[in-house]
């Protein structure tokens, strides 16, 4: 579940940093001349600064394994600021109530209808918590009561890069019994024009991901791998 290269995959081979002839960076949703930056969504109800070092740890990963260029500062936006529309890619997480605000709830629908693509992530593992049960109330409110779906575990989001052959990879969390004691073997989303705008996991790849780059070096997998994916699916797609 680690996430198999396979270099015949066109993303790996236009941006991998393990094949000797890459392709100049371009054809994604970045601007020209700009480097990829991380942008957590800041929303008024519940917490939304969540696992810290998430973000500079995946970045890490994202100069490891790729030659994207990237702003290693990460991006804090508040939903309703109109700032969001300038962001390529973008994180939502928290434990307790989401509860957007009219501005939040409009901003999130012209943001995903018009190209965007938010990750939202479930940080206490549990399908029956307060945040799985406010957020999925937010967006059937927004979107309609059919449009937050299962994905198959074929889909693109896990070839697009690494190879992840059965669908969304554990987390240790699930493994050890967290939140609702449950290995979710799916992820859900929304899609416009048949493209993935809004991911969302209950599997809490935040904490998953929550630990300085540096100690890296020590695991037996990597597990940021995934996090690669999300991020190569959400500029190429």
């Amino acid at each position: 579940m680690e996430g198999k290269i396979n270099q015949y995959n066109l993303n790996y081979k236009k941006f991998s940093k393990e094949l000797e002839n890459n392709f100049h960076f371009a054809a994604t949703k970045l601007k020209a001349g700009n480097s990829f930056f991380f942008t957590r969504l800041q929303y008024n109800s519940g917490d939304w600064n969540t696992d810290q070092r998430m973000p500079s740890n995946l970045l890490n990963s994202v100069v490891e394994y790729t030659t994207i260029p990237v702003d290693t500062k990460e991006n804090v936006v508040p939903l309703g600021s109109d700032e969001l529309f300038n962001a390529p890619f973008c994180y939502l997480s928290g434990h307790k109530l989401v509860e957007f605000d009219q501005k939040e709830k409009a901003n999130f629908k012209k943001y995903v209808e018009n190209g965007g693509f938010i990750f939202v992530d479930d940080c206490n593992h549990d399908i029956d918590g307060l945040f799985a049960k406010s957020f999925e109330a937010e967006m059937i409110e927004i979107f309609g009561d059919k449009a937050l779906k299962k994905i198959p575990n074929n889909h693109k989001i896990y070839n697009c890069f690494f190879e992840f052959e059965d669908g969304p990879p554990n987390t240790s969390v699930e493994l050890n019994g967290w939140g609702d004691d449950l290995v979710h073997d799916y992820l859900k989303a929304i899609e416009v024009d048949g493209r993935i705008c809004v991911l969302y996991s209950n599997k809490d790849y935040g904490c998953e991901w929550d630990y300085d780059h540096r100690n890296k070096r020590w695991m037996a997998r990597d597990n940021t791998r995934f996090g690669i994916n999300i991020i190569l699916y959400a500029l190429t797609a």
